[in-house]
């Protein structure tokens, strides 16, 4: 017999057990279907003659992607936004040639690109292939992504072909590492985190081949952490200067938000890969430090140098890069900070940086959309990418 102290504590326990799972079930539902607005919204921009977002870029482009397949790996067939003839659309006519891109490291070291176009109708480079580096590491993992999400073989391929072109990159100058783009002027921490997480993705994915990619994403790795781009504040800074004596030091510039973002989802590949949980230890130690540095006092993340509304060509996708990799590391570390950092912004940005007429979402994630010059393809992906976190964290609380 259940005496009525204990009987009445288990019934005030099923009450709050069922409004918390009802609490999540509407959180669930309200995040889904934003994220589904939000998805829609980004197709505005969608350009089906050149498979890329109009008022984005060519290496956003591969983010605006790479965001929609993490949204429909969680979402499945959608009526209103079919991802998969997205993908294949961007993957046919993306990469038809007539595209030039050139980029600079400026003094204070932010990273500006420009994209010329020959021809409209042409926007792209031949395998998703340019000099760039870091590009080519975006696409890599879009095609990844896009491979999780239909299980076409293709997109796999070409990631692996993709890979290849990033290989001749490497060098032993600064003890190892990949350089930013092929005129090997400069060692960026980006580069060299998507080189990490592309061997270490294709590790896991690649049938008959996790010897090729394993000892390329573990040797990558144990470089990087000894290059110097790791700060004493577990921050990584933009990249390294060689020195007058031939020897490499951290260039102390900026601490962008993407670099503290890529190398978590590099790591937790690489953990996946190995079964080494220590990977993960280290993604949560660089993670925690990130949140430090770039959150107000309210939880809400802005740029490094606080940049918002005016961000530069391509400051504007950077915190959402950051936030999809923590998002992919809460998923293996279920850090309840993460998640409250991932569900308070999604929060900020579906109240203040939303246009309420057409679902397009701006820079700043306290708002309000039109800051700046207002809502583009990149800075409405990146803001996708905060609402996607949240549809993971609450779907991994069920």
């Amino acid at each position: 017999m259940v005496s009525s102290r204990w009987g009445g504590l288990a019934a005030r326990a099923l009450f709050y057990m069922s409004a918390h799972r009802h609490n999540r079930i509407e959180a669930d539902a309200a995040y889904s279907g934003n994220t589904e607005l939000a998805a829609k919204a980004l197709q505005d921009w969608y350009n089906q003659t050149t498979g890329g977002w109009d008022t984005a870029g060519w290496w956003h482009d591969a983010n605006c992607l790479t965001v929609l397949t993490d949204w429909a790996l969680y979402a499945g067939p959608s009526q209103n936004v079919n991802v998969t003839d997205i993908a294949a659309n961007t993957f046919a006519n993306a990469q038809k040639p007539g595209v030039q891109v050139e980029k600079r490291l400026t003094a204070t070291g932010r990273m500006t690109s420009s994209t010329k176009y020959a021809q409209q109708t042409k926007r792209g480079f031949p395998g998703f292939l340019n000099e760039y580096y870091d590009d080519e590491g975006w696409w890599a993992l879009a095609w990844i992504r896009s491979y999780d999400l239909t299980g076409n073989i293709e997109y796999l391929n070409m990631a692996e072909s993709i890979f290849d072109d990033m290989k001749n990159g490497t060098d032993s100058v600064c003890g190892g590492g990949i350089w930013w783009s092929k005129t090997r002027e400069y060692k960026a921490a980006i580069a060299n985190e998507l080189y990490l997480t592309v061997a270490a993705s294709l590790a896991n994915r690649v049938q008959g081949s996790r010897d090729k990619y394993l000892p390329i994403a573990r040797d990558q790795w144990d470089w990087f952490k000894k290059s110097g781009m790791i700060n004493n504040d577990n921050l990584i800074n933009d990249g390294l200067d060689k020195n007058d004596g031939g020897t490499c030091v951290n260039n102390g510039l900026p601490a962008w938000s993407y670099n503290q973002g890529v190398v978590l989802g590099g790591l937790v590949e690489l953990s996946k890969a190995t079964g080494n949980d220590t990977y993960l230890s280290q993604a949560v130690d660089i993670a925690k430090a990130a949140i430090a540095m770039l959150e107000d006092e309210n939880g809400i993340i802005h740029e490094v140098d606080r940049c918002e509304p005016n961000c530069g060509q391509d400051g504007p996708q950077f915190k959402g890069i950051f936030m999809r990799n923590l998002h992919y590391l809460y998923k293996v570390v279920p850090n309840q900070d993460f998640a409250t950092t991932i569900k308070k912004n999604a929060d900020s940005i579906w109240a203040k940086n939303r246009d309420p007429k057409t679902n397009r979402m701006g820079i700043s994630w306290v708002g309000p959309p039109e800051a700046g010059i207002g809502p583009t393809a990149k800075t409405h992906s990146c803001a996708m990418d905060v609402l996607v976190g949240a549809m993971g964290v609450v779907a991994g609380s069920k």
